[in-house]
């Protein structure tokens, strides 16, 4: 077998390739836009440059044919509560279903990381934000939501087979849009709403900046301190807010207000991928053309969660709930929707699986994320539990 780096043109096409070649025979494999694999790779479109560095390789067998390929990569603001080494990353991996020829590409990211003085090795992770390629899928196999990763059965086996060990489990959880409400939540919304301060609405992106400077205010309230965290600002609000703007559907990504003052939010996306599985890859001109025909056309009847929650004034006391039943009245009834999935939720955040588990969801799917410890006589530690 052989190891080649990706580093020009041609090797970065074939790193596509063979994530194709090796997933395409699997039915809920979904194929990724290209471009989205290539910003991760992109020093001009990915701030983790800024921290860290990251290499690729592609594997070929004796015959010349690819079998696999692989990343590891460094980041220097990576880190977990009580992480005694320093910690490194592998993602983008595929493989044939061969020990052999896994561990090929796993050793040569443990040597190469090792060799940049780190302790671990974390994945299958992104070198970036969690929200995109993280985690190994091991329950689940069905079409995969925009951005996350999807891989053959057989990965486990490989992973753990190689001696990475469970660091924590990523759940997702569905449910029809039609499902009832716990009458719970319809008792907890009447006696809020006997308080004319509290007030939910969802937005309108003629004010978008507006509405990003509400996000901003609750995610600083409510999670910016999570796992060392740091503050969001303004800035960094409105941009996140437009860039999703083209494919945001207002009436499903709604606020909670008290007094005027944004208390809460609950953001939701229609499900990309619903659009994107009839592009095979590529978002060129004609596909952004159809994108927006599908778009209009309501093809997506799924949405997302992507972010749900209070601040922590007023948590406990039925807020989020309030939230929830005032979204309902419209989305349940007034929306094309039939589907709902939340983007994963950590098993060291056992307050926000119950708050999932409370609306009558399902688990729909579980990633994994693993940890190598390249000290092999050292205790393993898997990720702290959130407070």
């Amino acid at each position: 077998m052989e190891l080649v780096i990706v580093n020009n043109e041609q090797t970065a096409k074939q790193f596509l390739e063979v994530h194709v070649a090796i997933n395409k025979q699997f039915p809920g494999w979904i194929r990724p836009l290209d471009k989205d694999i290539k910003m991760v790779f992109d020093p001009e479109k990915n701030k983790a440059f800024r921290n860290g560095e990251i290499i690729r390789w592609l594997l070929k067998n004796e015959k010349g044919e690819l079998i696999g390929r692989i990343a590891a990569f460094v980041n220097k603001k990576y880190k977990t509560k009580g992480d005694e080494q320093p910690t490194g990353g592998v993602g983008f991996f595929d493989c044939i279903n061969d020990q052999a020829a896994a561990n090929f590409l796993l050793d040569a990211a443990k040597a190469w990381l090792e060799e940049r003085g780190m302790g671990a090795m974390d994945g299958p992770i992104n070198f970036g934000e969690r929200d995109r390629w993280w985690g190994l899928l091991v329950e689940g196999f069905y079409e995969p939501l925009y951005c996350m990763n999807y891989n053959p059965p057989y990965y486990q086996q490989l992973f753990e087979t190689y001696g990475f060990q469970v660091f924590f489990h990523q759940i997702c959880y569905a449910t029809r849009v039609d499902h009832n409400l716990q009458p719970k939540f319809i008792e907890r919304h009447a006696k809020l709403a006997q308080d004319p301060g509290y007030v939910a609405k969802y937005i309108d992106k003629k004010h978008l900046a507006k509405y990003a400077e509400d996000f901003c205010t609750v995610y600083n309230k409510a999670w910016s301190k999570h796992g060392g965290g740091k503050d969001m600002t303004k800035q960094q609000a409105y941009l996140i807010f437009k860039t999703m703007a083209p494919v945001m559907d207002e009436r499903i990504v709604w606020f909670l207000y008290y007094n005027d003052e944004p208390i809460g939010c609950w953001l939701n996306l229609p499900e990309l991928n619903q659009f994107f599985k009839h592009m095979n890859g590529k978002f060129g001109l004609l596909q952004k053309l159809q994108f927006l025909w599908l778009k209009k056309i309501g093809a997506s009847k799924k949405f997302v969660g992507i972010v749900f929650g209070v601040i922590p004034e007023f948590q406990g006391k039925g807020a989020d709930t309030y939230m929830i039943v005032e979204g309902a009245k419209i989305i349940q009834h007034k929306l094309p929707y039939t589907e709902y999935e939340m983007q994963w939720i950590g098993d060291f955040n056992p307050k926000m699986m119950n708050i999932a588990e409370s609306l009558g969801t399902k688990r729909s799917r579980k990633l994994t994320t693993y940890r190598y410890l390249f000290d092999r006589t050292k205790e393993f530690k898997r990720h702290p539990i959130l407070g």
